[in-house]
C-alpha cells in the first residue's frame, strides 16, 4: 500500500510539473517545426482548416521556410526554420489552457515580407491589438514581439490575424514562432515604490533570437507584457536581457530605442506635497549604439533630461533627480531624446539603456 501511495505521489508531482511547464516555454508546435502531412499542403498552401498540427487556421496561409525564396524574396525568421505567413484575412488561432484572472504574455517572432505597410493583429477575446509591421527595429528583420492578456476563463484562444487586404498576394506577415509565460503581479516594497523598477518579471524570451523583446505601444498596465509598466508611446520599446547585453543589474533593462516616439511609464502611490526622490540607471546596451544619448523623466511639474557620452561599451551610471507630488497618484514616463541607429549597420534602432528605476519618500 504504501509503495501504492507512493508511486501515486510521484505520477502526482510529475503531472503538476508538466502542467506547471505548459505556463512557461513554447506553445503546442509554437516553433511550427513539426510539418503539415503531404496531403494537407500544396507547394506551401495549407489546404484545411486543421492541416498545420496542433493550430487551426482559415483563409491563404502559407507554411514556408525562413532564408532566400525560389522568387528572390527573402523571409526573415527569428527563431527555428519554419513559420507561417498569412494572407489576406487569413488567421492562425490555437486554444490554451490557462487560470482565470492570471496575466499572461505571448512571446512571437513576427516580420513582414514586403516594404508596403503592414498590420498583425492579436486577440485573446475580448482583447485585440493591432501590431504595426512597417518599421524594422532590427537589420535581419526578424523581430520579437511580446502581447499581454489577463484571462478571464480557463480557456483562451489565442489568434493572429493579417487583417488587411494588400495588391499582392506574395505579401503578408510572417509568424515563426509562439510562446507564453504566466506573469507575477509585481507590488511595491518598503525600499522602492516602484512595481518592477529593475524589469525583472517579464516575457518568455525565445532561445534562438538575440536581439531583445519588442513591447508593442499603447500597453496598460493591466495587461502590459512588463508588469506594473505602461508603454505609452507609439512605437515600441525594447526589453533587453544580459545573455545578448549589457546590462546595469540583473538580467534584464529596457532599452528606448524608438526616439520621442517609445516611451514608458508607471503610476505610483503618493501623498500631496511630499518630496520623493527617484533614482535610475542609464547606460548603453553594448550593441554600438554611440554618440551623445539622453533619457528625459517627467515627475509631477519636474523634469530631469539625464545625459550620457556613449562610446558602446557598455557603461552605465546612476542619476537621480527630486519631486513633489501634487496629488494621491504620481505618473513618472521616461523616453529618450534623440534618435540613434547602431553604427556597424546603420538600420538598426537603438537607444539608452535604463534600469535599477526607484522611488523613495524623503524624510526630514
Amino acid at each position: 500500500m504504501e509503495e501504492y501511495v507512493s508511486v501515486l505521489l510521484a505520477l502526482t508531482s510529475v503531472f503538476t510539473c508538466a502542467l506547471a511547464a505548459t505556463m512557461e516555454g513554447l506553445l503546442p508546435n509554437g516553433n511550427f517545426e513539426q510539418p503539415p502531412k503531404p496531403s494537407n499542403i500544396k507547394n506551401t498552401l495549407l489546404l484545411h482548416k486543421t492541416s498545420l498540427p496542433k493550430w487551426e487556421i482559415t483563409g491563404h496561409v502559407e507554411y514556408i521556410h525562413g532564408g532566400p525564396q525560389p522568387n528572390g524574396m527573402y523571409f526573415p525568421v527569428a527563431n527555428g526554420i519554419h513559420a507561417v505567413k498569412l494572407g489576406n484575412e487569413a488567421t492562425l488561432s490555437q486554444t490554451i489552457d490557462v487560470k482565470t484572472g492570471s496575466l499572461y504574455t505571448v512571446t512571437f517572432g513576427a516580420s513582414r515580407t514586403c516594404a508596403q505597410k503592414q498590420m498583425l493583429r492579436i486577440s485573446v477575446p475580448p482583447q485585440t491589438g493591432d501590431l504595426p509591421l512597417q518599421t524594422l527595429y532590427c537589420s535581419d528583420g526578424a523581430d520579437v514581439y511580446a502581447y499581454g492578456f489577463k484571462a478571464n476563463s480557463t480557456s483562451v484562444k489565442l489568434t493572429f490575424k493579417n487583417p488587411g487586404v494588400g495588391e499582392d498576394p506574395e505579401c503578408g506577415p510572417i509568424v515563426d514562432a509562439a510562446a507564453i509565460k504566466e506573469l507575477l503581479p509585481p507590488k511595491p516594497t518598503g525600499i522602492n515604490l516602484f512595481k518592477n523598477g529593475g524589469f525583472e518579471e517579464g516575457p518568455y524570451r525565445l532561445s534562438n533570437s538575440s536581439n531583445g523583446i519588442l513591447l508593442p505601444p499603447r500597453q496598460e498596465d493591466i495587461t502590459s507584457p512588463l508588469p506594473g509598466w505602461i508603454i505609452e508611446s507609439i512605437k515600441a520599446v525594447k526589453l533587453i536581457d544580459s545573455n545578448h547585453f549589457n546590462v546595469p543589474s540583473g538580467h534584464a533593462a529596457i532599452e528606448l530605442m524608438s526616439g520621442r516616439e517609445g516611451a514608458i511609464a508607471q503610476i505610483i502611490r503618493t501623498v500631496p506635497n511630499k518630496r520623493y526622490k527617484l533614482s535610475f540607471a542609464i547606460g548603453d546596451a553594448k550593441n554600438f549604439c554611440k554618440g551623445d544619448i539622453m533619457v528625459e523623466v517627467f515627475a509631477a511639474k519636474e523634469t530631469l533630461k539625464a545625459g550620457f557620452k556613449s562610446e558602446g561599451k557598455g557603461k552605465w551610471k546612476m542619476v537621480s533627480m527630486e519631486f513633489k507630488a501634487v496629488s494621491n497618484r504620481t505618473r513618472l514616463s521616461f523616453y529618450s531624446s534623440f534618435y540613434h541607429t547602431r553604427v556597424d549597420d546603420t538600420v538598426s534602432l537603438c537607444g539608452p539603456v535604463i534600469d535599477q528605476v526607484r522611488v523613495l519618500s524623503i524624510r526630514y
